[in-house]
């Protein structure tokens, strides 16, 4: 691979991609969303180069990770608890496609098949998924801004049933953002902040390759469910609070097989669904990362 030569060659395209992302939107709303540190490139529907970033979680600190194990610590005394978080759990989901001006048109066989790929990935966790309902909305700012400015008020003014849906946002997450998430453990059960927002080209079908199996809205809703990325933390403990994924030190791109970054951890876990690598490589969640997602969900959103 010739990965130098293919990213200073990819610059013009770059900044022209940039440009046509931010069309239209104020320098207050660029400042506001321009921090993302950029992370991947991937191919957009026109077959040009964008630089992008895999996920835009923002990683908890030790201490949120602290407070959250305490509560599910605490929970665990509880033998009815145990028997909640060990439940089969069906989750539906409310799907909304924005678009604008022709971009972003998801259709409904796309949308089939990434259930499929969710059902696939969470086979062994106890969690399976249900299209619930799909919506489409035309709406300029919710299609670009659904990260940063547009984020609040698309929620507000789409979201179903937080409580007892997940939902799911495609749109253009701008700075080439591939997906982002909340934690059951960020906000009250009922809020419409809760759910998945993902760059429409990432779902099956879509030009984000390698980024456009269906395995960006695995890794989010991952994410929903209360898992961390493989590499939180980096070698130190409690890594990602998951005791059976090795540590790693830095998120893994492409599928570095044999990848080892922590003296004495293992081989790094780069199949795992919650590390940064390509879709193909991705097809594992731990034994304990189903635990941790079963104890979240009885925790802190026992009606989904």
């Amino acid at each position: 691979m010739k990965k130098a030569s293919v990213v200073l060659g990819s610059l013009t395209l770059l900044a022209a991609a940039i440009s046509t992302a931010h069309a239209g939107q104020s320098i207050d709303t660029l400042l506001a969303v321009d921090n993302v540190q950029q992370d991947i490139h991937f191919m957009d529907g026109k077959g040009n180069l964008v630089r992008g970033k895999r996920c835009n979680v923002q990683d908890p600190s030790i201490e949120e990770q602290a407070r959250v194990q305490a509560e599910i610590d605490k929970r665990l005394l509880d033998p009815s608890f145990l028997i909640a978080a060990k439940a089969a759990n069906v989750v539906n989901i409310s799907w909304h496609i924005v678009t604008y001006n022709g971009q972003g048109n998801v259709t409904d066989a796309q949308i089939a098949s990434q259930l499929q790929v969710l059902n696939n990935a969470y086979a062994s966790t106890g969690f399976s998924f249900a299209t619930a309902s799909i919506e489409r909305v035309e709406n300029r700012t919710y299609f670009n801004q659904c990260y940063g400015a547009g984020e609040k008020k698309m929620k507000q003014a789409l979201a179903d049933s937080p409580a007892t849906t997940l939902n799911i946002y495609t749109c253009n997450p701008s700075q080439g953002i591939l997906g982002y998430a909340t934690f059951p453990s960020s906000y009250a059960e009922s809020s419409y902040m809760h759910g998945v927002v993902l760059l429409h080209s990432s779902l099956p079908g879509g030009s984000a390759a390698p980024y456009n199996l269906g395995d960006t809205a695995t890794h989010e809703v991952g994410h929903y469910l209360g898992l961390y990325h493989t590499f939180q933390g980096g070698c130190a403990n409690p890594g990602d609070s998951v005791a059976d994924t090795a540590p790693e030190s830095s998120a893994a791109y492409g599928c570095p097989t044999g990848r080892d970054s922590c003296a004495g951890g293992g081989l790094d876990p780069i199949t795992n669904f919650m590390d940064y690598t390509d879709d193909a490589c991705m097809n594992t969640f731990s034994a304990d990362q189903t635990v941790r997602m079963q104890q979240q969900v009885a925790t802190y959103k026992p009606n989904l």
